[in-house]
Formats: structure tokens, C-alpha cells, sequence
């Protein structure tokens, strides 16, 4: 068996620890202590994430997509093949060495779509410019931990609790959507996007799409108001 190879290492800042990317042939992996966070042969349920969240867009001449983490580049693949070249899409990524590997030993697995006039890498949190928006967004996408909780940087918990998911419903559009990746279902988040006044619909994703694999979870919470 082909054994895995440490490639290199990336800090998580704000003490959030460190990644390692790690190869085994033409696989790839990123992984946060024994977690292993993606996988290159794994993007059934990212992919599903982009698409879910575009079809709710309903043919919207321009939008303006906000996605939280970049990955393996498996949404925002799936959302510029999705997208008309109208769109606008911000790719924000926390960990400086995940944007370098995307350019880098990933390069092959990313296949230059970092270069699409319509993408914009914003070196930041997620949470920032979140914050910074105002009815600005038709659709947010949030793939930064494991799931609605901090898992990957402690302070990603302010992206799901009850303040956090009112500055998204801010940063959204009427009929926008907030759609949120995660490795296991978790009824406690559903009730507080309720709660912040999302209409929310919860939707099962395979690891490895229609080959099946591990079974996921997708939040798709739209703002109401507006036609689609």
C-alpha cells in the first residue's frame, strides 16, 4: 500500500492549531489532528453544497455569491459551473497556507479555477465580511468546519449561534439563502435558524455523491421576502 506523505503544514490563526496536507499518490488529503477535514477523492456533498444553494438563486441575472472556506475547491467549482458569467463570487479563506496549496502541490486538483475573472480570494474570516455586508449577498456558503460548530478555529462558533446567524440574514438579500455544510445532523442549529428567522429546509448528501459514502448534511436557510 502506498503510504501517506507530509507534504507540508499550515497555521490556523488565533491559535486555532495546524493543518497538514498530506499525499498518497494522487490523493490528497487536509487534516486537523486525526480529523481528516477533506479528502480529494471525496466532493460529492461539497459539490452538493454550491449546487443546492444556486438552485435557489432562480435565475438571477448578477449574483453575488459569498463562499466560507476554500478547501479543496470543490464548492466554488461546483458554483462557477453553476453560475452565469454575470456572477460575482468572494472566496474567503482564513488559513494563509490553504490559499498557497491551492497554487501549489493542489494546483492540479484546483485545475486554475482560482483564475476565473468571477472569483475574488479574500485573505480573511469568513465572519468578516459577513459582517461588513448589507443585503449585499443572494447566497452564503458556509464550509468552514465539520459541521455548526468550531471545530476547525474556536471562533467559527460565532458564525452559528444566535447573533451570528442574524448578521447573515443581515448580509443576505430578501429570497437569499445562507446554506451550511456539516459531517452529522444537529436539530439544536436547525431551531436557532429558525429562530433567526430563516425558512429552513435540511437536506442528506453523500461524501461521494451518487456512489454513495458517508451520509452528510446540508442547511439551506433562505430570508424571507423577495421573488425568485
Amino acid at each position: 500500500m502506498i503510504p501517506w506523505v507530509h507534504i507540508d503544514t499550515g497555521t490556523i490563526p488565533n491559535g486555532g492549531g495546524t493543518l497538514r496536507l498530506m499525499r498518497r499518490g494522487h490523493e490528497f488529503s487536509i487534516q486537523l489532528g486525526q480529523n481528516e477535514l477533506m479528502n480529494s477523492r471525496l466532493s460529492g456533498s461539497e459539490e452538493a453544497l454550491a449546487q443546492l444553494a444556486c438552485e435557489q438563486l432562480g435565475g438571477a441575472p448578477a449574483p453575488r455569491i459569498l463562499i466560507g472556506g476554500l478547501g479543496m475547491g470543490f464548492t466554488l467549482r461546483a458554483a462557477l459551473k453553476a453560475l452565469p458569467e454575470t456572477a460575482r463570487v468572494d472566496v474567503a479563506e482564513l488559513v494563509p497556507a490553504v490559499a498557497d496549496w491551492a497554487r501549489g502541490p493542489l494546483a492540479e486538483v484546483f485545475g486554475g479555477i482560482l483564475d476565473d475573472p468571477r472569483v475574488r480570494l479574500l485573505q480573511t474570516d469568513v465572519a468578516a465580511p459577513i459582517a461588513a455586508a448589507r443585503a449585499a449577498y443572494d447566497a452564503i456558503l458556509l464550509d468552514v468546519d465539520n459541521g455548526p460548530d468550531g471545530l476547525t478555529h474556536p471562533g467559527n462558533d460565532r458564525l452559528y449561534d444566535h447573533a451570528g446567524l442574524g448578521r447573515a440574514r443581515a448580509a443576505l438579500r430578501p429570497g437569499g439563502v445562507l446554506a451550511v455544510w456539516s459531517a452529522h445532523p444537529d436539530a439544536a442549529f436547525t431551531r436557532r435558524l429558525r429562530d433567526a428567522g430563516f425558512v429552513v429546509e435540511e437536506v442528506p448528501a453523500r461524501a461521494n455523491g451518487r456512489r454513495g459514502g458517508a451520509r452528510h448534511r446540508i442547511w439551506l436557510a433562505t430570508r424571507p421576502g423577495g421573488a425568485r
